[in-house]
Protein backbone atom coordinates (compact mmCIF):
# COMPACT_ATOMS: atom_id res chain seq x y z
CA UNK A 1 0.00 0.00 0.00
CA UNK A 2 2.96 2.34 0.59
CA UNK A 3 3.92 1.98 -3.06
CA UNK A 4 0.35 2.75 -4.14
CA UNK A 5 0.17 5.89 -1.98
CA UNK A 6 3.55 7.10 -3.25
CA UNK A 7 2.53 6.49 -6.86
CA UNK A 8 -0.74 8.39 -6.36
CA UNK A 9 1.19 11.37 -4.98
CA UNK A 10 3.68 11.19 -7.83
CA UNK A 11 1.31 10.69 -10.78
CA UNK A 12 -2.00 12.33 -9.81
CA UNK A 13 -0.98 15.50 -11.69
CA UNK A 14 -0.55 13.42 -14.83
CA UNK A 15 -4.02 11.92 -14.33
CA UNK A 16 -5.53 15.39 -13.95
CA UNK A 17 -3.69 16.75 -16.99
CA UNK A 18 -4.71 13.73 -19.08
CA UNK A 19 -8.36 14.12 -18.03
CA UNK A 20 -8.35 17.83 -18.91
CA UNK A 21 -6.81 17.09 -22.30
CA UNK A 22 -9.42 14.44 -23.06
CA UNK A 23 -12.28 16.74 -22.08
CA UNK A 24 -10.92 19.51 -24.31
CA UNK A 25 -10.39 17.09 -27.19
CA UNK A 26 -13.97 15.83 -26.95
CA UNK A 27 -15.49 19.27 -27.47
CA UNK A 28 -12.86 20.67 -29.84
CA UNK A 29 -14.64 19.61 -33.02
CA UNK A 30 -18.23 19.84 -31.74
CA UNK A 31 -20.60 22.72 -32.40
CA UNK A 32 -22.41 22.29 -29.08
CA UNK A 33 -19.21 21.64 -27.10
CA UNK A 34 -19.84 20.56 -23.49
CA UNK A 35 -23.62 20.89 -23.94
CA UNK A 36 -23.58 17.35 -25.33
CA UNK A 37 -22.59 16.08 -21.88
CA UNK A 38 -25.96 17.32 -20.61
CA UNK A 39 -28.00 16.88 -23.77
CA UNK A 40 -27.38 13.16 -24.20
CA UNK A 41 -28.63 11.99 -20.75
CA UNK A 42 -31.41 14.59 -20.93
CA UNK A 43 -32.67 13.12 -24.20
CA UNK A 44 -32.57 9.60 -22.78
CA UNK A 45 -34.48 10.87 -19.75
CA UNK A 46 -37.21 12.28 -22.02
CA UNK A 47 -37.41 9.06 -24.01
CA UNK A 48 -37.64 6.82 -20.93
CA UNK A 49 -40.10 9.21 -19.28
CA UNK A 50 -42.40 9.01 -22.30
CA UNK A 51 -42.12 5.23 -22.72
CA UNK A 52 -42.41 4.21 -19.08
CA UNK A 53 -44.14 7.25 -17.61
CA UNK A 54 -46.78 7.78 -20.29
CA UNK A 55 -47.08 4.51 -22.21
CA UNK A 56 -46.61 2.13 -19.26
CA UNK A 57 -47.95 4.62 -16.68
CA UNK A 58 -45.16 4.42 -14.11
CA UNK A 59 -46.37 5.47 -10.66
CA UNK A 60 -43.09 6.70 -9.12
CA UNK A 61 -43.36 10.33 -7.93
CA UNK A 62 -41.21 12.92 -9.73
CA UNK A 63 -40.61 10.35 -12.44
CA UNK A 64 -38.42 12.53 -14.75
CA UNK A 65 -35.98 13.19 -11.89
CA UNK A 66 -36.22 9.53 -10.87
CA UNK A 67 -35.13 8.52 -14.38
CA UNK A 68 -32.45 11.20 -14.71
CA UNK A 69 -30.70 10.21 -11.47
CA UNK A 70 -30.61 6.60 -12.65
CA UNK A 71 -29.22 7.50 -16.07
CA UNK A 72 -26.44 9.68 -14.64
CA UNK A 73 -25.16 7.12 -12.15
CA UNK A 74 -25.49 4.23 -14.61
CA UNK A 75 -23.82 6.16 -17.43
CA UNK A 76 -20.83 6.91 -15.18
CA UNK A 77 -20.48 3.25 -14.18
CA UNK A 78 -21.12 1.91 -17.68
CA UNK A 79 -18.61 4.17 -19.45
CA UNK A 80 -15.88 3.37 -16.95
CA UNK A 81 -16.42 -0.38 -17.21
CA UNK A 82 -16.29 -0.40 -21.01
CA UNK A 83 -13.19 1.78 -21.23
CA UNK A 84 -11.26 -0.15 -18.59
CA UNK A 85 -11.19 -3.36 -20.66
CA UNK A 86 -9.12 -1.82 -23.48
CA UNK A 87 -7.41 0.86 -21.40
CA UNK A 88 -3.86 -0.48 -21.61
CA UNK A 89 -4.08 -1.27 -25.32
CA UNK A 90 -5.57 2.13 -26.14
CA UNK A 91 -2.67 3.79 -24.31
CA UNK A 92 -0.02 1.60 -25.94
CA UNK A 93 1.96 4.62 -27.13
CA UNK A 94 2.39 5.76 -23.54
CA UNK A 95 2.82 2.55 -21.55
CA UNK A 96 5.31 1.07 -24.05
CA UNK A 97 7.67 4.05 -23.81
CA UNK A 98 7.34 5.49 -20.31
CA UNK A 99 6.66 3.75 -17.05
CA UNK A 100 3.41 4.78 -15.47
CA UNK A 101 1.37 2.83 -12.90
CA UNK A 102 -1.49 1.43 -14.92
CA UNK A 103 -4.13 2.35 -12.34
CA UNK A 104 -3.31 6.01 -13.07
CA UNK A 105 -5.04 5.47 -16.43
CA UNK A 106 -8.12 4.47 -14.44
CA UNK A 107 -7.96 7.66 -12.40
CA UNK A 108 -7.76 9.74 -15.56
CA UNK A 109 -10.83 8.12 -17.12
CA UNK A 110 -12.79 8.34 -13.86
CA UNK A 111 -11.96 12.07 -13.60
CA UNK A 112 -13.37 12.61 -17.11
CA UNK A 113 -16.63 10.76 -16.49
CA UNK A 114 -17.03 12.12 -12.95
CA UNK A 115 -16.73 15.68 -14.26
CA UNK A 116 -19.45 15.01 -16.84
CA UNK A 117 -21.68 13.47 -14.17
CA UNK A 118 -21.23 16.44 -11.84
CA UNK A 119 -22.18 18.85 -14.65
CA UNK A 120 -25.36 16.87 -15.25
CA UNK A 121 -26.14 16.78 -11.52
CA UNK A 122 -26.66 20.52 -11.82
CA UNK A 123 -29.71 19.64 -13.96
CA UNK A 124 -30.94 17.37 -11.18
CA UNK A 125 -30.80 20.28 -8.73
CA UNK A 126 -32.73 22.51 -11.13
CA UNK A 127 -35.36 19.80 -11.68
CA UNK A 128 -35.74 19.30 -7.93
CA UNK A 129 -36.44 23.02 -7.56
CA UNK A 130 -38.96 22.99 -10.42
CA UNK A 131 -40.79 19.96 -9.02
CA UNK A 132 -40.54 21.43 -5.49
CA UNK A 133 -39.01 18.32 -3.99
CA UNK A 134 -38.89 18.46 -0.21
CA UNK A 135 -35.30 18.57 1.02
CA UNK A 136 -33.99 17.62 4.46
CA UNK A 137 -30.64 16.79 6.03
CA UNK A 138 -30.73 13.25 4.65
CA UNK A 139 -29.64 14.70 1.32
CA UNK A 140 -26.11 14.76 2.76
CA UNK A 141 -26.03 10.97 2.35
CA UNK A 142 -25.29 11.75 -1.30
CA UNK A 143 -21.64 12.22 -0.27
CA UNK A 144 -20.96 8.72 1.16
CA UNK A 145 -23.09 7.17 -1.60
CA UNK A 146 -21.01 8.83 -4.31
CA UNK A 147 -17.79 7.83 -2.53
CA UNK A 148 -19.03 4.24 -2.50
CA UNK A 149 -19.81 4.47 -6.22
CA UNK A 150 -16.26 5.68 -6.91
CA UNK A 151 -14.73 2.90 -4.81
CA UNK A 152 -16.83 0.17 -6.46
CA UNK A 153 -16.09 1.59 -9.90
CA UNK A 154 -12.35 1.72 -9.29
CA UNK A 155 -12.35 -1.80 -7.87
CA UNK A 156 -14.04 -3.39 -10.87
CA UNK A 157 -11.93 -1.34 -13.29
CA UNK A 158 -8.67 -2.66 -11.85
CA UNK A 159 -9.82 -6.24 -12.45
CA UNK A 160 -11.07 -5.53 -15.98
CA UNK A 161 -7.91 -3.58 -16.86
CA UNK A 162 -5.75 -6.57 -15.97
CA UNK A 163 -7.73 -9.27 -17.74
CA UNK A 164 -8.46 -7.00 -20.70
CA UNK A 165 -4.78 -7.15 -21.62
CA UNK A 166 -4.79 -10.94 -21.97
CA UNK A 167 -8.36 -11.75 -23.10
CA UNK A 168 -9.23 -10.19 -26.45
CA UNK A 169 -12.91 -11.15 -26.28
CA UNK A 170 -13.41 -9.69 -22.81
CA UNK A 171 -14.86 -6.45 -24.22
CA UNK A 172 -17.70 -8.37 -25.90
CA UNK A 173 -18.37 -10.37 -22.75
CA UNK A 174 -18.44 -7.20 -20.61
CA UNK A 175 -20.89 -5.54 -23.03
CA UNK A 176 -23.30 -8.48 -22.70
CA UNK A 177 -23.00 -8.52 -18.90
CA UNK A 178 -23.51 -4.75 -18.66
CA UNK A 179 -26.63 -4.99 -20.82
CA UNK A 180 -28.05 -7.62 -18.47
CA UNK A 181 -27.08 -5.57 -15.39
CA UNK A 182 -28.71 -2.50 -16.96
CA UNK A 183 -32.15 -4.13 -16.83
CA UNK A 184 -31.55 -5.43 -13.30
CA UNK A 185 -30.45 -2.07 -11.89
CA UNK A 186 -33.77 -0.21 -11.86
CA UNK A 187 -32.90 2.66 -14.18
CA UNK A 188 -36.51 3.22 -15.19
CA UNK A 189 -38.38 1.42 -12.43
CA UNK A 190 -38.26 1.03 -8.66
CA UNK A 191 -36.90 -2.35 -7.61
CA UNK A 192 -38.58 -2.11 -4.21
CA UNK A 193 -42.05 -1.47 -5.64
CA UNK A 194 -41.85 -3.81 -8.65
CA UNK A 195 -40.35 -6.90 -7.02
CA UNK A 196 -41.59 -8.86 -4.03
CA UNK A 197 -39.72 -8.35 -0.74
CA UNK A 198 -37.31 -11.31 -0.78
CA UNK A 199 -36.29 -10.81 -4.42
CA UNK A 200 -35.90 -7.04 -4.21
CA UNK A 201 -33.71 -7.38 -1.11
CA UNK A 202 -31.54 -10.02 -2.79
CA UNK A 203 -31.11 -7.91 -5.93
CA UNK A 204 -30.13 -4.81 -3.96
CA UNK A 205 -27.64 -6.80 -1.90
CA UNK A 206 -26.08 -8.53 -4.93
CA UNK A 207 -26.07 -5.59 -7.34
CA UNK A 208 -24.10 -2.63 -5.92
CA UNK A 209 -25.20 -0.27 -8.71
CA UNK A 210 -28.87 -1.06 -8.09
CA UNK A 211 -28.33 -0.33 -4.40
CA UNK A 212 -26.51 2.95 -5.15
CA UNK A 213 -29.28 4.14 -7.50
CA UNK A 214 -31.93 3.26 -4.95
CA UNK A 215 -29.98 5.05 -2.20
CA UNK A 216 -29.49 8.20 -4.30
CA UNK A 217 -33.20 8.38 -4.99
CA UNK A 218 -34.07 7.81 -1.35
CA UNK A 219 -31.98 10.68 -0.01
CA UNK A 220 -32.56 13.10 -2.93
CA UNK A 221 -36.22 12.57 -3.80
CA UNK A 222 -37.82 11.11 -0.70
CA UNK A 223 -35.68 12.44 2.16
CA UNK A 224 -35.09 8.93 3.46
CA UNK A 225 -32.00 7.34 5.00
CA UNK A 226 -30.38 4.64 2.84
CA UNK A 227 -29.24 1.37 4.33
CA UNK A 228 -26.07 2.32 6.18
CA UNK A 229 -25.13 -1.33 6.68
CA UNK A 230 -25.23 -2.03 2.94
CA UNK A 231 -23.41 1.22 2.25
CA UNK A 232 -20.61 0.17 4.60
CA UNK A 233 -20.64 -3.37 3.22
CA UNK A 234 -20.16 -2.26 -0.40
CA UNK A 235 -17.53 0.31 0.58
CA UNK A 236 -15.47 -2.34 2.38
CA UNK A 237 -16.06 -4.85 -0.42
CA UNK A 238 -14.90 -2.27 -2.96
CA UNK A 239 -11.77 -1.53 -0.95
CA UNK A 240 -10.91 -5.23 -0.70
CA UNK A 241 -11.37 -5.75 -4.46
CA UNK A 242 -9.33 -2.60 -5.10
CA UNK A 243 -6.43 -3.94 -3.02
CA UNK A 244 -6.55 -7.24 -4.89
CA UNK A 245 -6.73 -5.42 -8.23
CA UNK A 246 -3.85 -3.05 -7.46
CA UNK A 247 -1.61 -5.89 -6.27
CA UNK A 248 -2.47 -7.87 -9.41
CA UNK A 249 -1.59 -4.90 -11.62
CA UNK A 250 1.71 -4.29 -9.83
CA UNK A 251 2.62 -7.97 -10.12
CA UNK A 252 1.85 -8.25 -13.83
CA UNK A 253 2.29 -4.78 -15.32
CA UNK A 254 5.76 -5.59 -16.69
CA UNK A 255 4.20 -8.25 -18.89
CA UNK A 256 1.50 -5.92 -20.26
CA UNK A 257 3.90 -4.26 -22.70
CA UNK A 258 5.00 -7.64 -24.06
CA UNK A 259 1.40 -8.72 -24.66
CA UNK A 260 0.20 -5.53 -26.35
Amino acid sequence: MDRFINDVKKYYKYAMYSAKSELKAEVASSYLNWIWWVLEPLCFMLIYTFIFGVVFEASEPNFPIFIFIGILAWDFFNRNMKHSVKMVKQNKAIVSKVYIPKFVLIFSKMFVNAFKMMVCFGIVVVMMLIYRVDINWNILYVIPIMITLLIINFAFMTILLHFGVFVDDLANIVNIILRAVFYMTGIFYSIESRLAAPYSDILLKCNPIAFILSSLRKCLLYGEVPSRKLLLFWSITGLIISIVGIKTIYKNENSYVKVI
